[in-house]
């Protein structure tokens, strides 16, 4: 692990970084240019402490999910990316498995779009980034895989309604064959398909019955906590080589689900209980 170069690195990516590049505001008295560190570990989803260390040259070494949090944080691009896994002493993520690496483009479009739930989404299931209406309308699920937490977590179903859970199971497995066909050789959802046929009853059931489906844009309903039943329009992005999509929920005006969004922007996260931070 290059200390030295590590933290010259971090230092310079997150000097170049606006606020309003990665959905921030600025506020007042920013008399630096580029983000604040608390920033960039928020971003990041860990201590503002350990990654501060990290800048100072004193932090311990980095885990790889740590690793890629803070690239994702940081916008890196792939280039980027591999450079700071050989700074930190990791093999950066070869090709030929499901790339978590969000692309900076991606992220600049999330980050514009702070009035709608929006996210990026593996094809199977892997949460890779949310902005802040997405994460105050589901909750912060990034670097979950939705689908492992459909089948094997209760919780994860709380805000369809019931009368929906058997669509969104079926849905869920013939999506997930149809990705393992057509990427034999990525680990990923081979994997998981092999732990959710051994978990899981229900998913073994719908497994057996051999249906191949790729999502469609539908519209959806949220029963939310806090401002009650959202029937959301869904749009789907489809990034460059199709494994990972921009999804984004939006609601037609005039109606009292729109009403009901726009509370929700404004009432933000504040009803809602923070995720554990990534540890190091």
């Amino acid at each position: 692990m290059n200390r030295s170069e590590l933290a010259d690195f971090l230092r310079r990516c997150r000097t170049r970084l606006n606020p309003s590049d990665v959905g921030l505001t600025a506020g007042p008295r920013r008399r630096t240019p580029g983000l604040r560190r608390e920033e960039v570990a928020q971003l990041a989803g860990m201590s503002a402490d350990y990654y501060t260390r990290l800048e100072q040259r004193r932090g311990s070494h980095p885990s790889r999910q740590m690793l890629t949090a803070l690239a994702r944080a940081l916008r890196l691009t792939d280039a980027e990316r591999d450079h700071l896994f050989h700074l930190a002493g990791e093999e950066p993520p070869r090709p030929g498995g499901s790339s978590v690496h969000v692309r900076p483009g991606l992220l600049l479009i999330l980050d514009r779009l702070h009035d709608l739930p929006a996210s990026v989404l593996s094809d199977w299931g892997e949460m890779l980034a949310q902005n802040t209406m997405s994460v105050a309308l589901t909750g912060d699920h990034t670097g979950t895989n939705l689908i492992r937490r459909w089948f094997t977590d209760p919780a994860g179903r709380t805000l369809a309604p019931a009368e929906k859970h058997a669509e969104h199971s079926r849905a869920h497995v013939a999506s997930l064959r149809a990705v393992s066909a057509a990427r034999p050789n990525d680990p990923g959802p081979a994997a998981l398909v092999a732990e959710l046929r051994a978990a899981s009853q229900e998913f073994e059931e719908l497994w057996a019955s051999h249906e191949v489906v790729v999502r469609r844009p539908s519209p959806k309903r949220f029963l939310h906590p806090v401002v009650g039943a959202l029937d959301l329009d869904c749009e789907v992005l489809v990034g460059d080589g199709h494994s990972q999509q921009l999804v984004v929920h939006s609601a037609r005006p005039g109606t009292e689900t729109y009403e009901r969004l726009e509370l929700l922007r404004v009432i933000g996260l504040q009803d809602l209980t923070p995720s554990d931070p990534v540890q190091p």
